[in-house]
């Protein structure tokens, strides 16, 4: 950030008083501009025994498999959020169910909500955002094309937690091993 979102001028990066982080301030009307992690929310489509995935259309993994997810739009809850993703990405309506798998990436500053959904309609399609929508049986997962992390996390928990049928909260944090020196 170089310039103040309230008058322009420039910032800098220092930590005010009263607070114990480097926080960007304007050096004209003192306001302090506060970055937060960003919310990403989305499903977990079932249709009876199967999954439904979207294939990128979009970057970053362009033509890779996903779940469809996206960031919180201000002034939504995080089930509608998820529920106009999946719109968004799928082209169908889901059925919301509960709060499923949170995902802590801090060094990306990011958390991922997923909640359990049921697909209602095989109406499901492409879109703007995806290349192919399709639903996949356990066994036909393409588990090497798949595009962040936290996604085959999330179908490995449900592939198991389906076969005691229970489907706690999971919440678990996703960081990157440390490099190694050279």
């Amino acid at each position: 950030m170089k310039y103040c979102s309230s008058c322009g001028s420039e910032v800098e990066l220092k930590i005010p008083e009263g607070d114990n982080l480097p926080r960007y301030c304007c050096t004209s009307c003192d306001d302090i501009h506060y970055q937060n992690p960003k919310i990403v929310t989305g499903t977990l489509p079932i249709k009876e025994e199967t999954i439904l995935l979207c294939k990128r259309a979009i970057h970053p993994r362009h033509g890779l498999w996903t779940l469809p997810a996206g960031f919180l739009e201000n002034g939504e809850t995080i089930e509608q959020g998820a529920f106009r993703e999946t719109l968004e990405e799928t082209s169908t309506e889901v059925k919301m169910d509960h709060l499923y798998a949170i995902f802590n990436i801090p060094q990306i500053s990011q958390i991922y909500m997923l909640f359990l959904a049921e697909v209602i309609a095989e109406d499901f399609g492409p879109t703007s955002e995806s290349l192919e929508v399709r639903l996949f049986e356990e066994d036909s997962i393409p588990w090497e094309e798949l595009a962040f992390p936290f996604v085959p996390l999330v179908l490995k928990h449900y592939l198991n937690d389906k076969k005691n049928n229970k489907f706690d909260l999971r919440i678990e944090t996703i960081e990157r091993p440390a490099k190694k020196p050279n």
